[in-house]
């Protein structure tokens, strides 16, 4: 890679060592466009290539609010701080500029010549208001004055008013009236379209197997003449638009406001954050692009160039018109045989550790758990950590039954996980309501481990039960993404679970522990311990390994010390899902280290870390990447897999996908995202999501069509 590249770092480090870093955006931008790629492969069912598409889109919106918003905060910088950054934030934003325009281009190509033409071929037509047959127009017309009129409030640009507050996420068209026979008389208005009360898909009546398919946006487009009727105009020409805001909370330290209240107030602030993407369609013309411009005090830097459409996360909602075949074929979530064979939970934990793995087995043994112990009358309390939580949950609605049965609850709920903020707060204040504790975290310090302990009275005494999990108790994600939850009595486990609990409760307070690595304390300096005897392992002629799987590797100490081990001899395998700083396959620093990415049906969201430990190797899961704010800000867990046969079970699906060949990417050239092949003709075809889940039962036949497939 070129010296001159501005997204790599250089530093000289110990031992002659030259540290190389990946700017953290552009890495990011990488991992959107292998999203991109799902949408652009044929091999995907067409479908679910426009909902990559809408996932490109949504990851893209919160990219720009909270990354691109930190980046132009830090402009706000004295020259002499940012002389301190490891990337100038004027490079790193124009490098965004450029890929993300590259990217935009490429979306609207998939969109246009690739899937809008194969589902017209599947006689699936997406139309707009041009050409409409009579009876199409008359449809749309009652569709438009029906469900449509009464929730559009069109706002007259021309005026000496205010500039209008154009809402983050929210589309609008920017519309300019003329008549035909004067074109200089003209006035510009804005219509903000109701996509929270109508839907963004019609599909039109039609009397064959032939759909069509028509957008909100157009449909308002073809009923601008009775929009602005007032106006003797005979010529109406509608270019979508959308801004991003600034989406970062600016909690004050106020002592004598509550944190909620704090959040709260910040919330309502957050819809009025500076612009810092601007959208719009290229087909606008220069003079209301221009006034837009400076009505709307824009930057220029802001401006990205886009399509017809915007707010493409819309698209998840894409009516599937009863054409199955044209989606993923169904994976329901799989049964978990041992735990179903016993009346109670508890009696099947306390016999051995069980693992589930989401989505390919259900979440609902995760429900079961919470159910029985809020009815159970031997269970006595129940303490848990909530981070991301469900709009309609069953996790909550189980812990209120707990506390209405007598049972001692306590929550500990982040009520800073962003952009779920406003749904934990609902959720919190509910548990509070019926008695609950509710512990609220704490300023500066998210709680984002993942767990759950009941304690419950069993022959005189009483014996403690765990969950801990990689992923939230969300019911919903917990059908999307892929997460391990272990299910524990080892006293091993549940007696430091308690007391990292304890620790919470009483305002973070510092304990040791032995088997759970718990950050901020402890977790990062027990990683490099694990990683140095690795290290003095291959330097004394042992097999040494590092197999780590994580959704980002950004910390650069944790990377440097990544590097050390691979010029020492130590074999490295990285499976990264999103971001990764680090470098991997340079001759001298990194090229014992391998990086594979996958990006498939479900999002890969476990943290696996595994050493080799001369052979009897060290594993654990968590909640926690390999980031600065993981490590050494907020409150994190991993918990190691004892049980011998889990290990097992464990480390064949990470073989799955480090072997993966068709879904997977290899990062030795990290901007390129090249797909991994079978190596030589005749090689097994592994996909590791079709592999995993066969590997939890499907008939084998099935399975090896899906693969196949």
């Amino acid at each position: 890679m070129s010296l001159k590249n501005p997204a790599i770092l250089y530093k000289k480090q110990i031992n002659g060592l030259k540290f190389q870093l990946l700017n953290r955006e552009i890495s990011w931008l990488a991992f959107n466009a292998r999203v991109l790629q799902e949408a652009e492969n044929p091999e995907v069912p067409l479908l679910e290539r426009i909902k990559f598409l809408a996932i490109f889109s949504s990851n893209l919106d919160e990219f720009f609010r909270v990354r691109v918003a930190s980046q132009r905060r830090l402009l706000s910088l004295r020259p002499s701080q940012i002389q301190k950054l490891k990337f100038h934030p004027d490079s790193v934003l124009n490098q965004i500029q450029q890929t993300v325009i590259r990217q935009q281009a490429r979306f609207e190509s998939i969109f246009h010549d690739e899937i809008s033409p194969a589902l017209e071929a599947e006689g699936i037509e997406i139309i707009n208001e041009k050409g409409l047959l009579e009876s199409e127009g008359e449809y749309l017309r009652q569709v438009f004055k029906t469900q449509i009129f009464p929730y559009l409030t069109p706002i007259m640009l021309n005026t000496q008013a205010p500039a209008p507050h154009v809402k983050d996420a929210y589309i609008y068209l920017a519309v300019k009236m003329s008549k035909a026979k004067d074109p200089d008389d003209f006035k510009y208005a804005l219509i903000e379209l109701p996509t929270k009360v109508t839907p963004r898909f019609f599909v039109i009546p039609s009397t064959d197997e032939h759909r069509k398919v028509i957008l909100l946006d157009d449909v308002v487009r073809y009923n601008l003449n009775l929009i602005f009727a007032l106006f003797d105009f005979d010529k109406y020409d509608a270019y979508t638009i959308k801004i991003t805001r600034d989406q970062e909370l600016d909690i004050e330290s106020d002592l004598s406001e509550s944190l909620v209240d704090k959040i709260n107030r910040s919330l309502k602030d957050r819809k009025k954050g500076d612009p810092v993407r601007f959208i719009y369609d290229t087909t606008m013309p220069l003079d209301l692009l221009q006034f837009l411009i400076r009505r709307l005090d824009l930057d220029k830097s802001n401006l990205i160039p886009g399509g017809r459409y915007h707010n493409f996360s819309d698209f998840m909602d894409f009516p599937d018109l009863g054409r199955s075949d044209l989606k993923f074929p169904p994976l329901p979530p799989q049964q978990v045989p041992y735990l179903d064979k016993y009346y109670r939970i508890f009696d099947a934990i306390r016999k051995q550790d069980v693992m589930v793995h989401h989505p390919y087995q259900s979440f609902d043994y995760v429900i079961r758990f919470l159910r029985e112990a809020a009815i159970d009358p031997e269970v006595k309390s129940i303490k848990i950590t909530l981070y991301r939580v469900a709009k309609i949950s069953s996790v909550v609605n189980s812990l209120i039954t707990a506390v209405m049965n007598g049972k001692e609850v306590t929550v500990l709920i982040e009520v800073l996980a962003r952009f779920d903020e406003e749904t934990n707060i609902y959720w919190a204040g509910k548990l509070e309501e019926v008695g609950a504790k509710v512990i609220y975290g704490f300023e500066g310090m998210k709680v984002h481990s993942k767990m759950c302990l009941v304690a419950r009275q069993e022959k005189g005494r009483i014996r403690e039960y765990a969950h801990l999990s990689t992923g939230n108790y969300n019911g919903f994600t917990a059908r999307i993404y892929c997460d391990d939850g272990l299910f524990t009595a080892d006293r091993r486990i549940t007696s430091e679970v308690s007391r990292l609990f304890k620790s919470m409760e009483k305002g973070n307070k510092v304990y040791t522990y032995r088997h759970l690595l718990v950050a901020p304390h402890y977790m990062r300096e027990r990683y490099v311990e694990l990683i140095d005897k690795e290290i003095a392992h291959a330097k004394q002629g042992h097999t040494a390994y590092i197999i780590l799987k994580m959704n980002s590797l950004v910390d650069p100490d944790m990377i440097l010390k990544l590097y050390e081990a691979s010029v020492a001899g130590v074999k490295i395998r990285l499976i990264v899902r999103g971001i990764c700083c680090l470098l991997p396959g340079i001759k001298g620093l990194s090229e014992n280290i391998e990086v594979t990415s996958i990006i498939d049906r479900f999002l890969e969201h476990s943290r696996v870390y595994i050493f080799a430990n001369k052979g009897n190797e060290k594993m654990y899961l968590s909640s926690a990447d390999w980031m600065t704010r993981n490590l050494s800000h907020r409150i994190e867990v991993a918990f190691p897999i004892l049980n011998a046969d889990l290990r097992r079970e464990l480390r064949d699906m990470i073989e799955f996908q480090l072997r993966d060949n068709v879904r997977g990417r290899n990062m030795n050239h990290p901007l390129q995202n090249e797909l991994k092949k079978p190596k030589f003709e005749g090689d097994p075809i592994i996909r590791a999501q079709m592999a995993s889940y066969a590997y939890f039962g499907v008939p084998k036949a099935e399975v090896t069509t899906q693969i196949e497939k």
